[in-house]
């Protein structure tokens, strides 16, 4: 395989990690809502989705579901209703209070990594958007060591980006302003993931 071929798909995955989807929107509201801490671990939950998204691609998941679109199908709907659910959750506990930091009881790292990685798995189409770069980048018989470089440089590329994320929307300043909007901050943040959840469910 040619590193340049590499490169590119780093580029492309990167870009893709960049665009604004469900994780983002749940990575922001963890952030601003419950601090670094949980954000980050949301952050490596992401990480692990996407690294488990683009082994399946690589493994010919992908190709699979274009031979059996109604597997695609189940996992879209059950995917998107599980970030519906998180949405209506979001929505419904909007009116409450932020805890104050000294009295709140931060996610522990473990289940912020799970719901990332739930988060990121409730979305199946990064399996098809992995296999159609892989298709033109990766060609067949690619040794395992360049594979292995693949998933990895597709878990960073997940993590660093969600990291910045979790830095950003964790800071004082976001926390202040996020903490004086909360309920009209949530209920924008669930009715958009709402949205996304629909989409995944009917697209």
């Amino acid at each position: 395989m040619a590193p340049a071929a590499f490169l590119t798909i780093i580029a492309i995955h990167l870009a893709a990690a960049i665009s604004p989807g469900p994780s983002f929107v749940v990575a922001v509201r963890t952030a601003a809502a419950e601090g670094f801490r949980p954000a980050a671990g949301l952050a490596l939950g992401f990480g692990l989705g996407a690294a488990i998204w683009a082994s399946a691609a690589l493994l010919g998941l992908a190709l699979l579901f274009e031979l059996l679109p109604g597997l695609l199908t189940v996992l879209k709907v059950v995917g998107g209703l599980y970030l519906v659910w998180i949405a209506v959750a979001m929505w419904r506990h909007a009116p409450e209070p932020m805890d104050e930091p000294e009295t709140s009881v931060a996610r522990s790292l473990p289940s912020a990594i799970r719901t990332g990685l739930l988060t990121f798995i409730a979305n199946p189409k990064p399996a098809v958007f992995f296999g159609a770069v892989f298709v033109g980048l990766v060609p067949p018989g690619t040794p395992w060591p360049w594979l292995i470089a693949i998933i990895a440089a597709v878990f960073l590329d997940e993590v660093l980006w969600y990291l910045v994320v979790a830095r950003a929307f964790s800071a004082a300043r976001a926390r202040a302003a996020y903490r004086r909007l909360k309920p009209v901050t949530d209920r924008c943040l669930g009715g958009v993931l709402g949205a996304l959840g629909l989409r995944v469910a009917l697209g």
